[in-house]
């Protein structure tokens, strides 16, 4: 009797898995179910499935015919609009060293600051569109004299040199005609630089053709000037601070002892007075 072999017992089908954590399995498996996969170092990996066994016949042609599961990119449609949400954002992020607010419609704010004489002061400041509206731009001075004006503000530059030492005022003010319904608040962004910083270097080295060392040393100079100013300005309100401190003191010593003098006053005036009247009541001799 002739052997008959064996047909060959086709290969156990391997597990496929899914690298991706949002991918899943299109379908079930009857053998051995679904469940996450967990690679050699016991971090889940996804999810696993089995694929049937083929039959006797099929051979190599049934797993050419089961599908693969596929990773599809989930994350791939939110990258564009954060791109341009991040884009949107830093170009409305104020420069360093700079001032923003918001200026609502038909409002007016200033800022104020105190600065020395003989002090250039510069200034760029940019405002955001305001349909219907415009903004007025006003530099003045305790006195109300005006340094710089400009109507229907947009986006410039302004710089003055101070006589005096005085109180400086930047005034924006928004004006909306009768009639509109309410916009949105406008947004503001001011930098303002005084003294050595609102100086130009590059422009004094280009008219007096001096190095880029000499350029630094002549910084460095103006730096230790200022320095110096402010350390002179500070030691005369030190002297005019002790000299109204001191008038102070001696006014106080002054009311005190006059304060005093009218209590020994008073007090020896309402004895003599009780002393008249009880005795013209007959109750003391």
């Amino acid at each position: 009797m002739p052997l008959r072999l064996a047909p060959p017992t086709p290969p156990r089908a391997r597990e496929r898995r899914c690298a991706c954590p949002v991918c899943l399995p299109a379908r079930w498996s009857r053998e051995g179910g679904r469940g996450p996969v967990t690679d050699p170092e016991g971090v889940s990996r996804g999810f696993s499935e089995r694929a049937p066994r083929p039959s006797a016949g099929s051979g190599s042609a049934g797993r050419a015919d089961s599908p693969t599961p596929q990773c599809a990119p989930a994350m791939a449609p939110l990258v564009v609009p954060a791109l341009l949400l991040l884009a949107a954002s830093v170009s409305l992020v104020p420069r360093a060293g700079s001032i923003s607010f918001q200026l609502p419609a038909n409002s007016r704010k200033c800022l104020r600051e105190e600065i020395h004489k003989d002090v250039l002061v510069t200034g760029e400041y940019e405002l955001s569109e305001q349909p219907g509206g415009r903004t007025d731009l006003k530099v003045t001075d305790s006195s109300g004299h005006i340094l710089y004006s400009k109507e229907e503000a947009s986006k410039g530059k302004f710089a003055f040199t101070t006589d005096d030492y005085d109180m400086f005022e930047i005034c924006f003010e928004s004006r909306l005609p009768a009639g509109h319904f309410r916009v949105p608040d406008q947004l503001i962004i001011l930098n303002t630089k005084h003294g050595v910083e609102a100086k130009n270097y590059e422009d004094i080295a280009k008219a007096e053709k001096l190095k880029p060392l000499e350029v630094e040393l002549r910084r460095l100079e103006d730096l230790s000037e200022s320095i110096v100013n402010d350390f002179a300005y500070m030691k005369q309100r030190e002297e005019e601070m002790r000299d109204t401190n001191e008038s102070t003191s001696a006014r106080v010593l002054y009311f005190s002892i006059f304060s005093m003098c009218c209590l020994v006053g008073l007090a020896t005036w309402q004895v003599f007075y009780l002393r008249r009247f009880f005795k013209a009541k007959k109750l003391i001799e």
